[in-house]
């Protein structure tokens, strides 16, 4: 046992503490410290977590409350500062107005008049986030790069307030927040965005969602999307390739994504728009290894990553795969084996699966689902009835052969009438609600496996939240320190913006990052100035319900008092 210098057994300081509610399944997820008060040890609560309902919601609200403690024992550690600190700290308090809550502001109201209002939300909160992930630490903590850092950190929240190009960006953040900053300078920044400094972004990134998941990843689901330029001019990165936003003849490069089970980004690459995807994983393991010790971690990819090279590549580094294979490009006695649905194992009302074994410890994992064989039917259908359509005002073969969707259903004769192919219909038919997945997993079992690989949705809503939400293309920087840094900041908001929508989910209620956004643009604080006196007053607006929750999701508290600004 410890004792401490008064020779009383020592105590925890902080620890997350879980309360059960009798007679009910509600347990209080509670970060409390330890207080000695004489001989008895009082605990006080420092941060309600959250309320888990279920065992599932327990084990996830105990990782949050873990991560939160730890934040605040280094904010509590940080009162040890070193003098240039200490310095830095007593100017800035100097900055913050000091009024207590009962002094009366003697203003008459005819005299004030609105000079500017500010955006505070997406910066209090956000700026939070931001700071807890580490990316404040980029370039070190000396005072040198201050400024740098500074400009780092408006111009990743200008991006989720309002994503735009970096000089609308500078315009917005001096018109709805009140901070100038020069374009120049923001250009210098992402000229200072190096290959260290964004290796630094991806581990800070990596770190934060292992610590928030309880010091481990255990599935990493990865794709591939492509982002295109205002531009047509090709160059070593940007250039034209398969585009998945069908802009074909545009450039573009290739964002490589790796997120927790959770949705949680752990780390990217960026690849000339050319490139294959199914070449990206190589070069993506390598530079998860130098970031990470792997233990055991199951990786989750699409039908893309399937080659004989990737699996191999995955195998050696010990990582076990869940990796989406095409059943119709499989042997001849393969494929009737597949076909043959009688022999299939139910795995539930919907679902029952077929297991071949592989070389090389393999399995392939053959599933068929009622409700995709509805869906994959009723698509054939809708493209039969289009093509017969088309058929009805034009026999040219060339309004149709270009159409990939329409040729497998069409005989086409170099000369006489087009018809539709009955027999390839017939084929399609076969393979309806049939999925195939390849997996070196040896002990665990069909239902989790097919769980992990359907996960894959996680990865595909954070594209769609970093083009749609994020806007992070089209791009428009030519140089390719400028693209690379313009995809860092952009990676460093959709961080951002994917730990705080994981943390209100898990301790409120399930909000999307838009409206998360919203209701965090409406926190707001307008200045007033009186025209006899020339003192400046501060008014905070209103706060909605949802804003105040995700305030307190971080432990903040909006401000809702007028005080004047010194």
């Amino acid at each position: 046992m410890l004792l401490n210098v008064s020779g009383h057994a020592s105590v925890p300081a902080m620890f997350v503490r879980v309360k059960s509610t009798p007679n009910s399944p509600r347990q209080s997820v509670q970060i409390v410290e330890s207080v000695r008060v004489g001989d008895k040890v009082r605990q006080k609560i420092l941060r309600h977590v959250g309320i888990a309902m279920n065992d599932a919601e327990l084990v996830k609200l105990r990782e949050v409350g873990e991560f939160v403690r730890a934040q605040l024992e280094q904010e509590h550690q940080s009162n040890l500062f070193s003098a240039e600190q200490a310095a830095e700290q007593a100017i800035d308090a100097k900055k913050k107005p000091k009024v207590s809550a009962q002094q009366a502001l003697n203003v008459n109201l005819r005299d004030l008049k609105e000079v500017q209002r500010s955006v505070t939300g997406i910066h209090e909160v956000f700026g939070a986030v931001y700071e807890q992930l580490g990316f404040d630490s980029v370039w070190g903590k000396s005072k040198r790069f201050g400024k740098r850092r500074g400009i780092l950190k408006d111009i990743t929240l200008a991006r989720i307030a309002q994503p735009t190009s970096k000089r609308a960006s500078v315009d917005l953040l001096e018109r709805d927040f009140g901070i100038q900053l020069n374009l120049n300078s923001v250009y210098k920044m992402m000229d200072a965005l190096d290959e260290a400094a964004i290796d630094q972004i991806q581990r800070c990134a990596g770190e934060a969602a292992t610590q928030m998941l309880g010091g481990s990843l255990d599935v990493l689901f990865y794709d591939c999307t492509t982002l295109y330029f205002e531009s047509f001019e090709p160059d070593a990165l940007r250039q034209k390739g398969f585009s998945k936003d069908h802009k074909a003849n545009e450039t573009q490069v290739l964002l490589a994504l790796l997120v927790s089970e959770e949705g949680l980004p752990v780390g990217y690459e960026v690849f000339p728009g050319a490139m294959f995807e199914g070449h990206t994983l190589v070069p993506i393991l390598e530079s998860l290894k130098k970031r990470f010790e792997i233990s055991r971690v199951v990786f989750v990819a699409d039908r893309g990553l399937f080659n004989e090279t990737n699996l191999a590549a995955l195998e050696e580094a010990n990582i076990e795969y869940v990796v989406g294979t095409r059943l119709k490009t499989q042997s001849k006695a393969l494929k009737e084996q597949i076909l043959q649905t009688d022999h299939y194992t139910d795995l539930n009302e919907q679902i029952k699966t077929l297991i071949i074994d592989r070389p090389k410890g393999r399995r392939m994992i053959v599933s068929h689902s009622k409700k995709r064989a509805d869906k994959d039917k009723h698509d054939r259908d809708k493209a039969i009835v289009k093509l017969r359509k088309k058929l009805s005002k034009s026999k040219k073969p060339k309004e149709f052969i270009a159409s990939s969707g329409y040729k497998k259903y069409l005989n086409v004769p170099s000369l006489g009438q087009i018809t539709i192919n009955q027999e390839a219909i017939a084929e399609s038919a076969k393979w309806d609600g049939l999925h195939g997945v390849i997996t070196n997993t040896a002990d665990t079992d069909t239902a989790t496996v097919l769980e992990h690989y359907r996960g894959l949705w996680n990865i595909e809503e954070s594209f769609r939240i970093q083009k749609h939400d994020l806007k992070v293309r089209p791009i428009y920087h030519w140089n390719e320190s400028r693209i690379r840094a313009h995809l860092a900041i952009a990676f460093m908001a959709f961080c951002c913006v994917r730990h705080l929508e994981y943390r209100v989910a898990l301790q409120y209620q399930k909000l999307s990052p838009e409206v998360i956004r919203r209701e965090l643009a409406h926190v707001q604080v307008s200045l007033l100035e009186d025209r006899k006196t020339k003192s400046v007053y501060a008014m905070p607006s209103s706060v909605s319900p949802k804003a105040e929750k995700i305030y307190q999701v971080l432990g903040l508290k909006p401000s809702t008092t007028a005080y004047q600004v010194k």
